[in-house]
């Protein structure tokens, strides 16, 4: 209880309490309660200790170095404050130099207007300080018991999340690491706008260690995983400073999130190691006895079926790195989630996942479902092989999603769905199919080595693959394609010059256009490949 809702105790009303200095430290939470007349009295407190006294042996009311000395003790030790009690020494008031050495050091001063037990006051005191710590053992133990439950029973996210949310009585959410929630609770009174411009929000909330309140947002920031491997934030809507036991409550969620993930990862690589081995299995030997029933024993149908290749890649550097975990667990969530048996395993950069479908169903709307899904929390670029009829081509149909997963390009987005397939990319989708093909890179040489070796030799001052790459992809306008350079269309005329001489060749024939934008299209797939 803080000094405030002590004074409004009975014990301490019937002896009419004026609080004469230090009324900011009202709200400190009082420990225990300490009677005493002995001038050297810091030795004996702890912080959040209440001193009573009469003032008997307290300095000379002329020593205002002295009482100031005692006040400055008391600061020292974090006392909640002082209670006088007048009428044993003090008949009227309590001296100046007491009164403003409280003031000065924020130590509250009150003094008791009538006589009264102090016994009384630190047994009122004292009983409603231990009745709160008894409430605050019990909501401990009871936070405790709800942890440990959800444990022991291998609880999944959303139970742990429930948990959260009726002990906090708070909206609460789970968030990854670029910000975006993966999942949300609403508290009892939810609060109004509380997921309005999430991420950006999300971004300029930073806590310093591992539980944070951020008083902007009124959020309560929790993070989870180690410092050096975080992947997301827990999230309790907290508008006024949280108490102990509510962030007790977000770190032990934050470890039963932590737990479950470790429980989860080990049997998601059970998992995905064994989808690997048979989907593998499938494309070398798609009609073997045994990878049959592999299929049937995981629970992936292959009889009277239709397959469907997905490659999942994270457009962030198109590395795969620390989110694979996240992402694999996403699709298989969201297969799941459509009922959609699927085989999801990560190889390389990618997550691979082969779809069996029903003949009756239409595919290629499944995987745009499964996409829109995992685009909701994940910043990927999802690419398609075409449907097969029968397991002879599903080592087709996987290669192909791979393969538009290596065409699409950077930056230009060739789709207005969901989900990039190969009809969507037309010469890249064309080139995709060669792959890194011995062919393709001599042709790719005898195109444009010379502008190359051109560049090289200069740098950036003339730049000649620039200008032939603005030049197609502005067939129209030349003027165009010099102002995409920030170029003056007399300086961009000379730069094609010098491409013709340096290639031989007339950019006006159209052969000569086509054969260059091959070949720079086929470039660019080349060097995702060796990325």
């Amino acid at each position: 209880m803080t000094l405030r809702e002590a004074l409004s105790l009975p014990a301490f009303r019937r002896a009419a309490p004026e609080v004469v200095a230090g009324a900011s430290g009202l709200e400190r939470a009082i420990r225990w309660v300490h009677a005493t007349e002995r001038v050297d009295v810091g030795s004996l407190l702890r912080p959040g200790d209440l001193v009573l006294t009469m003032g008997t042996g307290l300095p000379p009311d002329k020593d205002a170095a002295g009482l100031r000395a005692f006040v400055q003790e008391l600061a020292d030790v974090e006392s909640v404050g002082l209670v006088v009690e007048l009428g044993r020494r003090w008949e009227d008031g309590l001296p100046r130099p007491l009164v403003e050495a409280c003031e000065d050091l924020a130590v509250p001063l009150v003094a008791l207007r009538h006589e009264t037990r102090f016994a009384a006051i630190a047994q009122a005191v004292g009983e409603r300080v231990v009745d709160e710590q008894l409430a605050e053992l019990r909501d401990a133990q009871r936070v405790h018991e709800t942890f440990t439950e959800l444990s022991f029973s291998h609880a999944g996210p959303h139970d742990i999340l429930d948990a959260v949310q009726r002990l906090a009585g708070a909206p609460v959410v789970v968030e990854n690491v670029q910000h975006r929630p993966l999942d949300y609770l609403a508290g009892a009174e939810d609060m109004a706008g509380f997921l309005d411009e999430w991420s950006a929000r999300s971004q300029r909330v930073v806590v310093a260690g591992r539980t944070g309140w951020d008083a902007r947002n009124g959020w309560l920031v929790t993070r989870l995983g180690s410092a050096d491997n975080a992947w997301g934030r827990l999230v309790i809507g907290s508008p006024g400073a949280p108490s102990q036991r509510l962030i007790a409550v977000a770190e032990r969620a934050a470890a039963a999130l932590a737990l479950h993930r470790l429980n989860d990862r080990d049997r998601d690589n059970l998992m995905r190691r064994t989808h690997y081995e048979i989907l593998q299995g499938l494309q070398r030997e798609p009609d073997s006895a045994e990878v049959v029933r592999r299929c049937d024993l995981s629970g992936f149908p292959t009889q009277r079926r239709q397959f469907l290749g997905i490659v999942v890649r994270p457009k962030v550097g198109g590395q795969l790195a620390a989110e694979a975990p996240e992402l694999a667990a996403a699709v298989v969530r969201g297969a799941h989630a459509l009922r959609l048996p699927a085989l999801v395993c990560e190889v390389e950069r990618d997550v691979v996942a082969l779809l069996s479908v029903t003949t009756s169903t239409n595919a290629d709307a499944a995987a745009d479902r499964l996409a829109k899904r995992l685009l909701q929390h994940h910043d990927v670029t999802v690419a398609a092989g075409q449907v097969v009829l029968d397991r002879s081509g599903i080592a087709r149909t996987v290669t192909e999603a791979g393969q538009v997963a290596d065409a699409v390009p950077h930056g230009r987005d060739h789709v207005t769905g969901d989900v990039h397939r190969l009809k969507d990319l037309h010469l890249r989708g064309l080139l995709a199919l060669f792959g890194a093909d011995e062919r393709l890179r001599l042709f790719i040489d005898r195109e444009l080595s010379a502008l190359k070796a051109h560049d090289q030799t200069r740098g950036a001052r003339t730049d000649l693959m620039a200008a032939l790459r603005s030049l197609l992809h502005h067939p129209g306008s030349k003027t165009d394609a010099a102002a995409s350079l920030h170029l003056s269309r007399a300086a961009f005329y000379s730069r094609i010059a010098m491409i013709e001489k340096a290639l031989g060749v007339d950019l006006d024939d159209p052969d000569v256009r086509v054969s260059l934008h091959v070949a720079l299209v086929a470039d660019e797939l080349f060097e995702a490949f060796d990325n």
